[in-house]
């Protein structure tokens, strides 16, 4: 039976407020960091489905009501409120951590720490979301599909690109697609593109014109796109949630913290760039290591915690109970 997310859509009181705003937050620092997927942590934090639905809703009859200046009915059409607070979190986000993550991902301890802690999050995201899903024979094929979809779209090569506007519109398209879907980074889409160093290092200058074109890109795909989640959770509820967990487990192979560079070459800063890994074994004796495995541990335990508290049915959780 599938379990209705809680209604969001209309938020009326601070906390509801508040509470879309951390959640904003939380998926734009989760779409900053290469292989990890802002529609994740919207899957975890269970406001997909009012997400995808709110985007929805950007169609004829909101232009209707914009052109004969409705704006109240506007409003509740596509549930203004509640993208504006999810919004505003996001943006901040970006805002506030994008220096601090492009650091950190340019640190090799600290982009340990940084994929040992998301590690943990998407392992237990789908742990909780597959524990939502009927299993049977069409929905382990499609979670099959789902894996090996994302392991190939994880494991291509990153491509050098020109940063025209016509290239940062369509990959601003292409990244917001994958951001809505849980396992596929949007800025992981980025990088595959070459526009993620370009783009990072504008929002971090505040260079509106490549942020502009790149977020035009961003509300067409994400309205186009927002149709067929719709219609696929709709009408084909679990097969499409068996393939998004099969999304974020074809990730982790992105996100797993440990790994060796086999291929390289410069950036057009002339700075270090891999491009090609391989994953290996940790040094367990390493101090870093037991801060990457807490960190890890923490990751997993705060998204069980977080399910526990919206559905009281956590499969970690019952299983402590026995």
């Amino acid at each position: 039976m599938k379990k209705k997310q809680q209604d969001l859509s209309q938020p009326r009181t601070p906390r509801q407020y508040l509470r879309l705003i951390l959640i904003g937050f939380a998926m734009g620092a989760a779409d900053i960091v290469p292989g990890v997927s802002g529609g994740t942590m919207a899957f975890i934090l269970g406001v997909y489905e009012n997400l995808i639905d709110a985007i929805k809703s950007f169609n004829l009859d909101a232009i209707r009501l914009l052109l004969g200046l409705r704006f109240n009915a506007l409003m509740d059409q596509v549930s203004f409120r509640f993208l504006v607070a999810l919004g505003l979190g996001l943006l901040s986000a970006i805002l506030l951590l994008s220096s601090f993550l492009s650091a950190t991902m340019d640190d090799p301890e600290g982009r340990i720490l940084l994929f040992a802690f998301f590690f943990g999050l998407v392992l237990a995201s789908i742990l909780t979301v597959g524990a939502k899903v009927r299993w049977n024979a069409s929905s382990a094929a499609t979670f099959v599909a789902g894996t090996v979809a994302a392991f190939v779209i994880v494991n291509i090569v990153p491509a050098d690109a020109d940063h025209s506007y016509a290239y940062l519109f369509v990959s601003g398209m292409i990244a917001i697609t994958a951001m809505i879907l849980p396992g596929i980074s949007g800025s992981f889409m980025l990088l595959i593109l070459g526009q993620y160093d370009y783009v990072l290092t504008a929002v971090s200058n505040r260079d509106l014109p490549p942020i502009i074109v790149v977020g035009l890109g961003a509300v067409v795909g994400i309205i186009a796109f927002s149709h067929v989640l719709s219609f696929l959770l709709a009408r084909y509820y679990n097969v499409t949630v068996a393939l998004l967990v099969g999304f974020m487990a074809g990730s982790l192979w992105k996100i797993y913290p440990w790994k060796q560079c086999l291929e390289s070459d410069l950036d057009r800063h002339g700075d270090f760039r891999c491009l090609l890994e391989q994953n290996i074994a940790p040094d367990t004796s390493s101090e870093s290591f037991a801060i990457a495995l807490a960190l890890l541990i923490a990751g997993f335990l705060l998204v069980n915690l977080l399910d526990h508290a919206q559905s009281k049915a956590n499969p970690i959780f019952r299983l402590i109970r026995m």
